[in-house]
Order: structure tokens, then C-alpha cells, then sequence
């Protein structure tokens, strides 16, 4: 029918994305689950040069946080909504503002780091597994830098 033809052509012509999956893919695509993740650590831990892998940026130019900074991390079923929290020590004791609404930690640390950054990470990190926002939520700890001569095996951490 003519009427059906020109009413098929407008909406093809203005939504042609949308009308593109209609007919050929069936549908629109079913939206993937988002996530919300906080990402913390201390200064030069590596905490934006691993979103930034993640994201596949250009490793180049990269400076280091100094407040926070949100990534979406696309994955193939799910798009990760990262908060990445500057880890000076200025900054860390605003970190309990970020977590409300969390989904999991990411908790990034120097392996190679001195002795009293590793310490300083330590309580930090006991302090972010004690916090109330926190405590239930699955935790992803990276022992970063392993390619630096000076690290630390994942049972010395």
C-alpha cells in the first residue's frame, strides 16, 4: 500500500538507526548492566594508568589524579561506571563521600613501592574494608608495578 510505503519511509528516514535495527537486527539491542565501582589507592599507585588501559587510551599524557575522575569501562556484557579517587594524602580522607552508591573497590597498590607507602596502603585498605559503605562489597585488590625489579610477590603484599 502507498500510504504504508511513505509512512515507512519517513520514520526509516528520520530514525534510521532506530529503523535499521528494527528491521534488520530485530529490535533494538538489549541494554547492557551498569556498575558503579570506586577505584582507590595511593599516589602513583597506577590507578589512572589502568583505567586508562582499560579504556584503550593512549598511555601517553598521563597525569595523576588529583581529585577524581569517572571512566565507563565498556565491556562486551556490562559497562563498569569506574570513580577513580586521587590518592594524596590530602585527598584520601574524602574518600568516604565517593563510596555511597558503590558496587565494588577496586584497590590498586604499588608493589614496589617503600616500605611506609606499603604500610600507608595497608591501613588504608583495612580502613576501606571496616567502612560501613564498603565492608559488604566485593573487593578487587591489584598489586601493580610487577614488572619493576623492586616489587613485592603477591604473599610478601
Amino acid at each position: 500500500n502507498k500510504s504504508n510505503f511513505f509512512l515507512l519511509f519517513f520514520v526509516c528516514f528520520s530514525l534510521p538507526w532506530q529503523c535499521f535495527r528494527a528491521l534488520c537486527c530485530k529490535g533494538p539491542p538489549p541494554p547492557r548492566p551498569e556498575y558503579d565501582l570506586v577505584c582507590i589507592g595511593l599516589t602513583g599507585s597506577g590507578k589512572t594508568s589502568l583505567l586508562s588501559q582499560l579504556c584503550s587510551e593512549s598511555p601517553e599524557n598521563i597525569v595523576s589524579t588529583t581529585g577524581f575522575s569517572i571512566k565507563a569501562v565498556p565491556f562486551q556484557n556490562a559497562i563498569l561506571n569506574v570513580k577513580e579517587l586521587g590518592g594524596a594524602d590530602n585527598i584520601r580522607k574524602y574518600w568516604s563521600r565517593y563510596y555511597q552508591g558503590s558496587q565494588g573497590v577496586i584497590f590498586v597498590l604499588d608493589s614496589a613501592s617503600s616500605e611506609d607507602d606499603l604500610e600507608t596502603a595497608r591501613n588504608e585498605l583495612h580502613s576501606a574494608l571496616q567502612h560501613p559503605q564498603l565492608c559488604t562489597l566485593p573487593f578487587l585488590i591489584l598489586a601493580n608495578h610487577q614488572d619493576k625489579p623492586a616489587a613485592r610477590s603477591v604473599q610478601e603484599v
